[in-house]
């Protein structure tokens, strides 16, 4: 069983999967690198030359390669709730985790990363997250198999966290 983390930018899913991976002992797939590494193009550079649309048909091909596989940490993009395609692969080999955080606490955690454009240009961060978070929030809830609030959290803490609730649930780790 894979251990999906969904989650909007800067919620801590990178973070957080690397902990969970070197705690269980899994290999940490993290989306937007692989989907990088694959294209040869940065997340902003697939945006600019062929939209969001195009990146997001991307996204939905390369869930599906990480979804075949098993026991792995899988640091999803914040966007991969918005095909419902995404989310039926990823449940059919794994555990939602939703990582949660305040608008304030994402745009501490993002500051000025300039691997991640904005959705609609335009936007400062703040009214980009804003608006972000308000049109997935109802994403993640329906998609989570479990929330982990990751406010006031280190990595660390919201890792053990994200165990103790699956061992809650019957999961082991093996």
């Amino acid at each position: 069983m894979n251990i999906v983390l969904i989650g909007m930018r800067g919620s801590g899913k990178t973070a957080v999967g690397k902990i969970l991976a070197q705690k269980l002992g899994r290999e940490l797939i993290e989306m937007d690198e692989l989907i990088t590494r694959k294209t040869g193009f940065s997340i902003p550079e697939i945006v600019e030359k062929h939209g969001w649309g195009k990146f997001r048909d991307i996204e939905e091909e390369i869930t599906g390669e990480v979804a075949r596989r098993d026991n792995i940490i899988n640091a999803s993009g914040g966007g991969v709730v918005t095909r419902e395609k995404n989310i039926i692969k990823l449940k059919k080999s794994g555990i939602l985790v939703w990582l949660q955080a305040s608008v304030d606490t994402l745009v501490n955690r993002t500051g000025e990363d300039t691997g991640r454009p904005p959705l609609v240009e335009g936007r400062t961060r703040r009214e980009d997250m804003e608006i972000t978070f308000k049109e997935r929030k109802p994403l993640y809830q329906q998609a989570a198999d479990l929330t982990i609030n990751t406010e006031n959290k280190t990595p660390e803490e919201a890792a053990d966290l994200v165990i103790n609730l699956l061992a809650v649930r019957g999961f082991t780790g093996d």
